[in-house]
């Protein structure tokens, strides 16, 4: 009875390591990183409105567009317009300070160590209440937010109400209302 239990264990585990062998791994051959504090994955600095460090931690290159990793230090009061993110579900951890989130119909207010989870096809905003802040955000998959941010840093001026549309649903988003003031 043991033989027969064995061999039939081994014969269903065949098709298992063969599958194994024929998909390829790219992960196997990824390398370790460190990108010291303060600094971005690729040394570019990308700011947020212009003023607030927003630092690529982790690319969309790093993990073939599974994730990115962001870290954002707030030097003021403010948020992005509430937008919503068709393909990407997002999750903010508050290193420093306070922040006030909404979410659909919820508002959450994080202080530092709290961690929020913002579903795709789900509107959201936040803005930082305290005067100073940090958090580290990781957008799943990826999708264009590297680019967005790219995008968006390089600007010379602000883009008009239509042309922020435009690059919004280019970047698989759109802005549904305006950001949060206190």
């Amino acid at each position: 009875m043991n033989r027969k239990n064995f061999l039939f264990t081994g014969l269903a585990a065949v098709p298992l390591f063969s599958f194994a062998k024929l998909t390829p791994s790219v992960r196997q051959e990824k390398k370790p990183f460190v990108v010291d504090a303060g600094k971005a994955r690729f040394g570019e600095a990308i700011k947020f409105l212009g003023v607030h460090p927003n630092d690529l931690k982790i690319s969309s290159k790093d993990t073939d567009g599974q994730l990115s990793v962001f870290e954002y230090t707030g030097l003021g009061k403010v948020g992005p317009m509430l937008h919503i993110h068709f393909n990407q579900d997002e999750i903010f951890t508050v290193v420093e300070g306070t922040y006030r989130f909404v979410v659909g119909s919820e508002t959450k207010e994080l202080k530092a160590g709290d961690t929020i989870f913002l579903p795709r096809n789900v509107p959201h905003t936040w803005i930082q209440t305290s005067d100073k802040g940090k958090m580290i955000y990781f957008l799943q998959p990826a999708g264009k937010m590297e680019e967005f941010f790219a995008l968006m840093n390089g600007l010379k001026e602000r883009p008009s109400p239509e042309e922020m549309d435009k690059i919004h649903a280019d970047h698989d988003m759109k802005v549904v209302g305006p950001p949060l003031t206190l």
